[in-house]
């Protein structure tokens, strides 16, 4: 017997609602994950956020006293220098022994205060003042401003910028201030790489180039800082942007790190390609303003 028209009709509307009831609950259970897990990503935000106010406002605290602190360690060498004139050779050694010790209080002090202003520019709030930034203009003249230390430190500085301009929205000081970092970083790992005798990847030179490309229908502006340095394996790597991570003497493992928040805050983002013995190549990609 056929069945009429309608019947067919409803059938079909039947099985659709049917195969629609679980669809609908499959979809509205990820719905319902997919807000919680936004919600414990602002929760989580909110608390990182007070977090960092507090922590920004303990490190002013400290700042202030340690400041203090140095400026008297100061003036206590100055007055143990004019008192060693006029005591005799015995007691003018036993002072030159507090002297030394002073000296290494103001060194410590002064280490100290470096790292809380290394945390200060980390943990703080960053304000963009984003205006029009050629950036081949800005690292052709951070590059001048550089060469001097990077000469110091025997290090040959070269740059190699995209023969078109490279303009994007961005915080020019805030911009120099992470290629900076990214200069500093490569410089210092070729001269303690060369005063240890590693190996690395020849001569000491610092190479920084720019190009523009276009990835994901948005074009883009690409940064590399090259050096021949010691390089790094691939675990350092992935720890290299870590907050306090440091693999140099000295170093507040804040550098790198700083760097990659202001790019992230402009939009962008930065990597790392290294290999041991090989040098490292630092690659900072921001978005180009097509105007």
């Amino acid at each position: 017997m056929l069945w009429p028209m309608w019947s067919w009709l409803f059938i079909g509307l039947g099985l659709g609602v049917l195969l629609a009831v679980p669809i609908a609950g499959v979809w509205g259970r990820r719905t319902a994950q997919r807000v919680r897990r936004l919600e414990k990503r602002a929760q989580a935000a909110e608390r990182l956020a007070e977090l960092g106010r507090m922590t920004g406002g303990l490190a002013h605290e400290i700042k202030n006293p340690l400041s203090t602190i140095g400026l008297n360690i100061e003036l206590l060498r100055e007055d143990l220098g004019d008192v060693a004139q006029q005591v005799g050779a015995s007691t003018r050694e036993q002072m030159t022994r507090v002297q030394r010790r002073f000296d290494s209080l103001a060194r410590e002090t002064t280490r100290l205060r470096e790292i809380l202003e290394d945390f200060l520019r980390f943990a703080g709030r960053l304000e963009l003042d984003r205006e029009p930034v050629d950036v081949n203009e800005l690292i052709d003249e951070l590059a001048d401003f550089y060469q001097p230390q990077a000469e110091a430190s025997a290090v040959r500085l070269r740059t190699q910028l995209d023969a078109r301009p490279a303009i994007a929205m961005a915080d020019a000081s805030l911009l120099k201030q992470a290629v900076l970092n990214l200069l500093i970083n490569a410089t210092q790992a070729m001269s303690e790489a060369r005063e240890k005798g590693r190996v690395h990847g020849g001569a000491d030179e610092l190479i920084v180039r720019t190009r523009r490309e276009r990835a994901m229908e948005r074009a883009e502006i690409v940064v590399h800082v090259v050096d021949t340095g010691p390089g790094m394996d691939e675990a350092t790597a992935a720890r290299v942007f870590e907050p306090y991570f440091s693999t140099k003497r000295g170093g507040s493992g804040l550098g790198l790190p700083t760097a990659r928040r202001i790019i992230e805050e402009h939009g962008g983002h930065l990597d790392v390609h290294a290999a041991p013995g090989r040098g490292c190549e630092f690659v900072m990609t921001l978005p180009a303003d097509e105007g």
